[in-house]
């Protein structure tokens, strides 16, 4: 199973994860053959990156928290989003009607069942042992709040864990990461649904949604405090360059720190309208870089030791031109994995296992998603 660019995608190869679409319905099951019917298909869902099964690699990489759990999770989310913007509408309209006291009872409930659902996710991976990341969310460009605040949820909690938060405070960082993006549904959807880079002045109103989504959460006192300063927070930075008001260091919250590290990976390794997404391993350079600077030093260093930005099945290419296939991670040391190396010479292909904890003259220098030649994607077929 590995990750790869729809464009690279062949015809004839395996879906590895089963896809859904806006509305969390199954738009392709995992297992089904690809044709170009159901790649354009793919594509018509604003997805631009698939899990597949081929001949470098059909082992299985395991989703942290039940994809049940994500589900439900995302359309709780999608829910919430939904009954905040009606709710918000008929304030404006100031009609003091039924309907808006149904539509305020209808918010309370599915703030309750995301309260739930944060808790049972909670639950789950605080009594996981030694949970490593090494599988990239799949995000359909319409539904990229909902997943990517889904998937923010897991990743600091994965932190937190690791941080030995209390169950209190991993509670607060659930439901604060559930709701960080909040205020974006008082953005104009012209702004949020851009396919092109927002100008400054767009950008400006899009960085609104920190104290906007913090503003409207103090009215709901079942919200914990801490979760939510989260809204407000998440895009302040350690050194005082981030925003809504540029403070830094120990003014930040513990837990706002986390998801700000959190968020800016999900973001990176995600398609946008305007931007593709980066390589994990790029997103782990960017914030090991940013470390000490515009992300909690020992945050930093304690998330990049979770991330495996090469999983099992991994087609690579070496510092010294070689190509190989992933075997191994070990566990704190996920750049330097155990490779099967692919040689080719004049007569023949052969294969050599190869481990850089002890080869340390070889790095990795990046991800090949295609075959190097016909030659070895004829020899992986045989010896898979």
């Amino acid at each position: 199973m590995r990750l790869i660019p729809i464009s690279c995608v062949k015809e004839g190869s395996i879906l590895a994860q089963t896809l859904y679409d806006k509305d969390g319905r199954i738009l392709l099951q995992k297992g089904v053959e690809l044709n170009e019917g159901l790649l354009k298909k793919v594509k018509d869902n604003g997805t631009y990156m698939l899990y597949i099964h081929d001949e470098y690699s059909s082992n299985e990489i395991e989703d942290i928290i039940e994809p049940k759990i994500r589900i439900a999770a995302i359309n709780a989310l999608r829910e919430t989003f939904s009954s905040f913007e009606k709710y918000n509408k008929q304030l404006k309209e100031k009609t003091g009607s039924l309907k808006e006291r149904q539509l305020f009872k209808q918010r309370e409930d599915y703030l309750q069942n995301l309260s739930t659902i944060s808790k049972n996710i909670v639950d789950e991976i605080s009594s996981a042992k030694n949970i490593l990341v090494n599988l990239v969310d799949i995000k359909s460009l319409d539904s990229y709040t909902y997943e990517h605040s889904v998937n923010v949820t897991v990743l600091s909690l994965v932190l937190g864990v690791e941080l030995q938060l209390s169950k209190n405070e991993l509670y607060d960082l659930a439901i604060g990461a559930m709701l960080h993006d909040i205020g974006k549904v008082f953005l104009p959807k012209e702004i949020l649904m851009k396919k092109e880079k927002l100008t400054d002045e767009e950008y400006a109103i899009a960085k609104e949604h920190t104290s906007r989504g913090y503003h409207y959460l103090k009215e709901h006192y079942s919200i914990p405090g801490q979760a939510r300063i989260i809204a407000l927070q998440h895009h302040e930075r350690m050194n005082g360059s981030g925003y809504p008001n540029g403070i830094s260091g120990n003014q930040i919250t513990k837990l706002a720190k986390i998801i700000a590290i959190t968020d800016t990976y999900d973001a990176m390794t995600s398609d946008k309208p305007y931007k593709k997404a980066v390589t994990p391993l790029e997103a782990i350079e960017y914030i090991m870089g940013s470390a000490g600077t515009l992300f909690d030093f020992e945050m930093a260093q304690t998330f990049v030791r979770k991330i495996i930005p090469y999983p099992v099945g991994t087609l690579v290419r070496l510092s010294n031109g070689d190509y190989g296939v992933v075997e191994e991670v070990p566990p704190n040391f996920p750049l330097r994995p155990k490779i099967r190396i692919i040689r080719q010479n004049a007569v023949n292909i052969e294969m050599v296992q190869v481990d850089l904890l002890k080869e340390t003259n070889l790095v990795i220098e990046g991800i090949q998603y295609e075959a190097p030649n016909l030659s070895v994607q004829h020899y992986l077929k045989q010896n898979k």
